[in-house]
């Protein structure tokens, strides 16, 4: 028996209702789950981070740091929206060492970059030295985490190690998936008509034997022809091959040096060979953005390391002539155009709430430099000394500013010690990372930055003169004093001079120094400039200060015992330690033929890059 049509009817309602009610929900809860996932999803991305490092700026060479002629308001800006670091320290006061230290947040001598002898950078890329491959850095922590990862500009660590193209010391090495600029750096010798820099001296010995060499086969022929005495052929085919050699030896490493040293990589392939300075600026620009517009949608690392302001100097034609100091200011004030640029790419991309910025300078400014059109280095203001100059303050203390809208508070300063050491710890804490494999000499900035505390971790600091420790900073805890003792300082040359102006660059051993027994003693709290040494009768807690910067040193060369250059037995103090290889032996710095990079067939090396110089 059938039901009812009304009946039939009211039940088919009924479970169309309850359909309906069930599909609601059911499209409710995917609503819901949806929402929190993209929600969890905005949380939980990693932050970006954009690290912008100038070469060989002084710290008084920016506006919010005290300069008022040189106009520098884009990096003005970037400190008025983030935090400013007035105590931050780099780990060497020379280029290849304070960059090993900024990458692997340890100090350079515990990677084989300390020197012992005058040269305390690598002069040849076509060496074996460099960031030894066993060494970690940030980006390739970073790299484990997801990030994609890009250098853009100055590298100065290394390229090979054994043969052409092993790559061993090369950024894609080191946890750099991207790689555009210089893997070398910058030398006068870049530029024709800009003089020499690398090992001059001896560039000119080479010469006069090769002179002397040509004399004398000269004579010897002339006495042969002429007759005034009996020389064997066999006598002038040797001395001919001996003065050929030292030709080679003087003329294909050195007079040929802008052809190695001077190139542009893509990556592991050599694109422009000599480099064209005159797009430079231009083109590490517009890598630089061009990585973070490719990479806006995933978490990324760019590092773009100028190669202004190291010499040779070299401007665009949009600054050449605009600014109030000469061609030095040109060049700074075109970095300040470039930073704007930078940060404006950020904002438009819409990243800036998640992404950190970061400005600095690997060590201070070059006061020696200067020729007849004026000074060519850095001002590093009221700080003494400057680049290669040990730990005087004006070669270490640098520009250092964070900005981080909505994370990091606006308009701080900050003076407590901190270090380019620290971006290691804060980069990888920041992007998830697990502890580090091996002992780090940098903190985690992150709480100082955000304001929890107005102390850095750094009680000790330790500088160094390449493989010499020169001087400890202590800050005191519960006190606002800064002491720094030097073990030993630098001879300025010529006497009563500020810097090493006979040599051009400081010398950190032998006659070069001077040590001082007891230490000299300064307070950088209420003498920054390191003008008034203290003494037992002016500073009542003088004999603490060098006890416990004693006991400091003490505990921190047990940390060096096996990472010092002259060893070769494993760190045991580092969990995953390897022998460390001094990287700057003459054997390791000069240059061989086999390890040049070449664009091209060796040794006729030879490309240009085509590019447009945009750069207004």
């Amino acid at each position: 028996m059938g039901l009812p049509i009304t009946a039939g009817c009211d039940t088919v309602g009924r479970l169309e209702h309850h359909l309906s009610l069930r599909l609601c929900l059911l499209a409710l809860l995917l609503l819901l789950d949806t929402g929190s996932d993209v929600t969890a999803s905005e949380e939980d991305r990693k932050p970006n981070f954009v690290l912008m490092m100038v070469d060989d700026l002084g710290i008084g060479d920016i506006g919010c740091y005290g300069n008022d002629t040189i106009r520098t308001p884009n990096i003005d800006r970037l400190a008025a929206e983030g935090v400013k670091l007035t105590q931050h320290i780099a780990a060497a006061p020379l280029c290849t060492p304070s960059r090993a230290a900024f990458h692997t947040g340890r100090y350079a001598l515990r990677s084989g970059l300390g020197s012992t002898g005058r040269v305390q950078v690598l002069l040849f890329l076509g060496g074996s030295g460099g960031l030894p491959p066993t060494e970690t850095t940030f980006a390739k922590r970073l790299q484990e985490q997801g990030y994609t990862t890009g250098l853009v500009g100055k590298w100065h660590l290394g390229v090979n190690c054994e043969l052409r193209g092993d790559h061993c010391h090369h950024p894609n090495t080191h946890g750099f998936s991207y790689f555009y600029g210089l893997p070398f750096t910058l030398f006068n010798d870049c530029r024709p008509g800009e003089g020499k820099d690398v090992l001059a001296d001896l560039q000119n010995t080479l010469w006069q034997l090769t002179l002397l060499g040509a004399l004398a086969l000269l004579s010897l022929v002339c006495v042969r022809v002429c007759g005034l005495l009996e020389v064997s052929v066999s006598v002038i085919v040797a001395v001919t091959c001996l003065s050929l050699l030292a030709f080679s030896v003087w003329f294909v490493p050195f007079e040929l040096l802008m052809t190695w040293n001077c190139i542009i990589m893509r990556n592991q392939e050599v694109v422009e060979q000599p480099m064209d300075l005159d797009t430079l600026s231009q083109r590490l620009l517009g890598e630089a953005q061009g990585f973070i517009e490719r990479n806006a949608d995933r978490p990324f690392l760019l590092f773009l390391s100028l190669a202004h302001v190291h010499t040779p100097l070299f401007s665009s034609p949009g600054f050449a002539g605009k600014s109030r100091h000469g061609l030095y200011g040109d060049n700074v004030e075109e970095v300040d155009y470039m930073i704007g640029r930078m940060t404006e790419t950020v904002d438009r991309l819409g990243l800036a709430n998640n992404t950190m910025m970061y400005f600095t300078s690997d060590h201070g400014g070059h006061i020696e430099d200067a020729d007849e059109r004026g000074q060519k280095g850095g001002w590093n203001g009221i700080y003494k000394g400057g680049k290669a100059m040990g730990g005087w303050e004006g070669g270490i203390r640098v520009p250092g500013i964070f900005r981080w809208p909505g994370r990091l508070p606006a308009g701080r300063v900050f003076d407590t010690p901190t270090s380019l050491m620290d971006l290691y710890p804060t980069l990888t804490h920041l992007a998830g990372a697990t502890h580090s494999d091996r002992l780090l000499d940098g903190y985690d900035l992150m709480p100082v930055l955000e304001g929890r505390t107005e102390r850095s971790q750094h009680e000790f600091m330790f500088h160094y003169c390449g493989a010499y420790l020169n001087a400890v900073r202590w800050h005191r805890p519960g006190s606002e004093s800064v002491y720094k003792v030097h073990f030993f300082t630098p001879n300025f040359s010529p006497p009563g001079a500020g810097g090493c102006y006979d040599t051009k660059i400081c010398f950190c051993h032998g006659s070069y120094v001077t040590h001082h027994s007891p230490p000299i003693v300064f307070d950088l709290h209420t003498d920054p400039s390191e003008s008034h040494p203290l003494t037992p009768d002016t500073e009542p807690r003088y004999q603490e200060v060098l006890q416990q910067t004693a006991r400091a040193v003490e505990q921190h060369r047990a940390t060096l015992t096996h990472s010092h250059p002259s060893h070769t037995q494993p760190d045991t103090h580092s969990p995953q330690s390897e022998p460390v290889l001094n990287q700057l032996s003459w054997e390791k710095i000069l240059w061989r033929p086999w390890l040049q990079p070449c664009c091209g067939t060796f040794p006729f090396c030879g490309c240009t890059e085509n590019t447009t110089s945009t750069l207004a």
